[in-house]
């Protein structure tokens, strides 16, 4: 006597992306963080997801608040904030996950200034050139580290 799968089991497509509809698709990328639009849209591009279907379900998940551009991109903030990123690295990140220019100006001109993220490292770290090229590598202007390095008597960045 053969067991009948259980629905979950049944109605599991996940190993055939082509069989689960480009909502569910959307939905499962939306299952552990937050994303995007334009994300979105480029993992139903990725799975062969039309445009016009991917234009509709795009349509569909911002009716519903499941995108929220704005959301996203003041989670992500965060998040990079969180993590110790400058002004500038957190406008790449949200540049590469496709958040408009303007909202993500918006975004980073709402977050705690730059310049006290960047103290606070310097206050962690201890001044030295060391510290300085790892507030560059985190996005900080050259104008920020100048100014939270400078008074350590260390040579100029360069």
């Amino acid at each position: 006597m053969r067991k009948s799968p259980s629905p979950s089991r049944a109605d599991d497509s996940s190993q055939d992306p082509s069989a689960q509809s480009a909502l569910e698709q959307a939905l499962r990328a939306l299952r552990h963080r937050e994303r995007s639009a334009a994300e979105v849209d480029r993992y139903l591009s990725a799975r062969g997801v039309a445009h016009d279907e991917r234009r509709d379900v795009l349509a569909t998940l911002a009716r519903t608040a499941l995108v929220d551009d704005r959301r996203f991109a003041e989670v992500r903030a965060t998040s990079l904030v969180n993590r110790g990123a400058g002004d500038e690295l957190i406008r790449h990140e949200l540049a590469q996950a496709g958040v408009d220019p303007e909202l993500a100006d918006e975004t980073v001109a709402s977050l705690p200034l730059e310049h006290e993220r960047a103290t606070r490292v310097v206050e962690r770290r201890g001044r030295s050139p060391k510290t300085a090229r790892y507030l560059a590598g985190k996005g900080f202007s050259e104008d920020i580290i100048r100014s939270v390095v400078a008074d350590s008597g260390e040579e100029p960045l360069g």
